[in-house]
């Protein structure tokens, strides 16, 4: 199942690279019209591209160019040729969305196995799947994953968690699959109904789809007693399989560079920046049938590493995502992301990883109020929690919350289904 350019030396992916990149442009160039337009406009034609290394001469494609051409402009095939259709949530707008050909569906398949035998996970496991099935993007791409690698699959979907947490009980599941605040959720509830959840036999969880901090990911492995392996994906580019950590390391996620070109660009500048410096991450597939996309500005803030892996593996590897480039919060002049905040309040152990963030704005200033939870259990001092939270929040972001409520555990609304909210903008 492993790759046959995961432990190759670069110069020889750059050329299977270069190769599908021409292919890429091309292939969208004579397809898409948004494409041939925009390329036009920039005086590029596809013999201008020849490798990767002439990538920065094509134009971004973004989120809103997904809107704008809805719901099909973006396509390059006929629709008879479509064996199928999803899509993005559609929270900001209309939904982003996305098509496979027969081909597509066999490249998703393979890059999921993949991704879930770096995991670690091996033919035979039992693979309860808790992401959501439909226009969603998640549920379907494990599964095919899964059942390519040759896995036992539990298609739960997600909801209906007590019934999932005597699933994984009953039928000894190997595997959980979800975002890591549902995870937390199971563990909770596996709690409730009075079974330990670090008695069960799940030893993996897969997450993704949303960000996870380290703090957060050390509490849900301490509560699910099982390994954390973080997955990246998007639906513009494929869904999940664009990238994963690997068993061995856990030391950033590889990217499948064969078939998703990577990059990071200064979000204000647009300057491709070098090996370890945070910025937006761009990709170019370089190997789809439906929907081709060049330079696709994901939003998704992290940085890129080169050079061999401890486990072998040669391709790049992108840092967890810190937070979201249109996600900055400006209050006060201090520019922020909630995932900075996360991780400054994760510090202290009697906080459990459950926060929300208000924004609003008086007489023209803005403000800031912040909800913690309380570890469960909690015995101390809470005040004096608080004044040490809010210390360490102004030394190390520059910031002081308006107002900081340290709540009891359980009191902010937990998520089942689809992804967790943790920004409420009133401004």
């Amino acid at each position: 199942m492993a790759g046959t350019t995961e432990r190759t030396a670069l110069e020889e992916r750059q050329e299977l690279q270069s190769e599908r990149l021409r292919d890429t442009v091309a292939h969208a160039y004579e397809n898409v019209r948004f494409y041939r337009d925009r390329l036009d406009e920039t005086g590029v034609s596809p013999e201008d591209i020849q490798s990767v290394d002439d990538l920065e001469r094509l134009p971004f494609t973004t989120k809103e160019d997904f809107r704008d051409e809805y719901p099909d402009g973006l396509f390059a095939v006929d629709a008879d040729e479509l064996l199928r259709i999803h899509a993005s949530s559609g929270t900001t707008g209309k939904p982003k969305i996305v098509g496979y050909t027969e081909r597509d569906l066999e490249l998703w398949d393979e890059v999921m196995a993949r991704s879930m035998e770096a995991a670690g996970i091996e033919p035979g496991d039992t693979v309860q799947n808790a992401y959501g099935y439909g226009l969603f993007t998640g549920g379907l791409g494990f599964h095919g994953g899964a059942e390519e690698l040759g896995t036992t699959v539990i298609p739960t979907g997600s909801g209906n968690t007590q019934r999932q947490v005597e699933l994984a009980r009953d039928l000894e599941s190997d595997v959980l699959a979800c975002t890591p605040s549902y995870a937390l959720y199971f563990a909770e509830t596996a709690h409730e109904m009075g079974v330990d959840p670090r008695e069960l036999p799940v030893s993996t969880v897969l997450y993704g789809a949303e960000p996870c901090t380290e703090p957060m990911r050390a509490e849900l492995e301490d509560r699910l007693g099982a390994a954390g392996i973080e997955n990246y994906g998007l639906s513009e580019l494929i869904g999940p399989g664009v990238a994963v950590e690997c068993r061995e390391a856990q030391d950033g996620m590889h990217i499948w560079e064969e078939h998703f070109y990577p990059e990071v660009i200064d979000p204000q500048t647009d300057e491709t920046l070098p090996e370890g410096e945070e910025g937006e991450l761009v990709l170019t597939s370089l190997s789809k049938e439906a929907l081709p996309v060049l330079r696709y500005r994901t939003g998704d803030l992290t940085s890129l590493t080169y050079g061999e892996c401890a486990c072998g593996r040669t391709t790049a590897r992108m840092d967890s995502v810190t937070g979201r480039a249109d996600d900055l919060l400006i209050v006060r002049g201090v520019n922020l992301y909630p995932s900075q905040i996360e991780d400054v309040v994760l510090e202290f152990d009697a906080v459990a990883p459950h926060y929300r963030i208000d924004l609003s704005r008086e007489d023209e200033l803005d403000r800031l109020a912040l909800t913690v939870e309380l570890a469960e259990g909690f015995d101390g001092d809470r005040e004096r929690l608080r004044e040490a939270v809010l210390e360490r929040l102004e030394n190390a972001l520059s910031v002081r919350p308006d107002s900081l409520d340290v709540v009891e555990y359980g009191t902010l609304e937990r998520t089942e289904v689809g992804k967790v909210k943790r920004v409420y903008d009133h401004r």
